[in-house]
């Protein structure tokens, strides 16, 4: 099927929509965070954690939230000869991540919360001043009260975990497939990466837990959300398919003009397994 979505007005505005998000995200990343008071109590209880280098770099970090959707487009296009749902995902990941970072720099922000290892961030040499004035880099300091929520984790839960929504959708894992250990383990294979990265926070001291739990709930809840807004819901008989697809099909069979298309085929050949005496291909497993 030739691509749907043409250049239009709509377009437009959601490419428009998502320079905005991404614009604002990089300038929120430069801001201050609100200057919390630190009881001394809290400064050596929560706050007095060694400094260690990220076991998931930032560098990392980006390069896995940006390969994921170039994979999944280039997975759709040339292992599935669908462009729909490769552009689809594109705008789907898109929108996601540029809410998610956001929200998730606006509670950042807000909240200035201290990481674990903020006292020798304040104090590099261990030794606190008497007024609890920091001694240390003011851009470490600044970073050092922005721990809720983690970011590393809503990015990857956000990225990897839209990736596990397509592959259920595209195996039919909860749908028309289910019973399946391979599809179900393939759809969480991702969600296990994503966890991996956000339990990581926590190993090299940068961020506490309730960070990570927050920012993993954030991002995926986003990434559903976005996923919804151009794809069909995961326990449908149309699980996978773009909304735009199903809608053009819908407008063409409502004007007297039935679309044969491969869904449509695949969807009968699956409904009566039986009658057909033969297999039913399947391109993923």
């Amino acid at each position: 099927m030739p691509l749907i979505r043409s250049a239009s007005l709509n377009l437009f505005v959601e490419i428009i929509i998502r320079i905005g998000l991404l614009s604002l995200f990089c300038y929120m990343e430069t801001m201050p965070p609100f200057v919390r008071v630190i009881l001394p109590s809290e400064l050596e209880s929560d706050c007095k954690y060694p400094r260690r280098e990220s076991y998931v770099p930032g560098g990392a970090l980006w390069a896995i939230v940006l390969s994921v959707p170039c994979l999944l487009s280039l997975l759709a296009w040339g292992a599935c000869n669908d462009c729909n749902d490769a552009f689809e995902i594109l705008l789907s990941w898109s929108l996601a991540l540029g809410i998610n970072g956001v929200i998730t720099d606006t509670m950042k922000l807000i909240v200035g919360r201290p990481r674990p290892d903020f006292f020798y961030r304040c104090f590099p040499d261990g030794v606190e001043t008497a007024d609890l004035q920091c001694t240390g880099d003011p851009m470490d300091v600044m970073e050092g009260r922005k721990s809720f929520p983690s970011g590393h984790s809503s990015l990857s839960f956000c990225s990897l975990g839209l990736a596990a929504l397509w592959l259920c959708g595209r195996l039919r894992a909860v749908s028309r497939c289910r019973g399946s250990a391979a599809r179900v383990l393939a759809c969480l294979v991702p969600l296990m990466m994503a966890l991996c990265v956000a339990l990581s926070r926590s190993c090299d001291y940068h961020h506490h837990w309730q960070d990570i739990l927050v920012g993993s709930t954030l991002g995926f809840t986003v990434a559903v959300f976005c996923y919804r807004q151009y794809y069909n819901p995961l326990t449908s008989e149309l699980a996978g398919v773009p909304y735009i697809v199903s809608n053009y099909n819908l407008v063409k069979y409502s004007n007297g003009k039935p679309d044969i298309s491969p869904i449509k085929d695949s969807k009968n050949a699956e409904s009566t397994p039986l009658l057909n005496g033969g297999k039913k291909e399947d391109k993923w497993i």
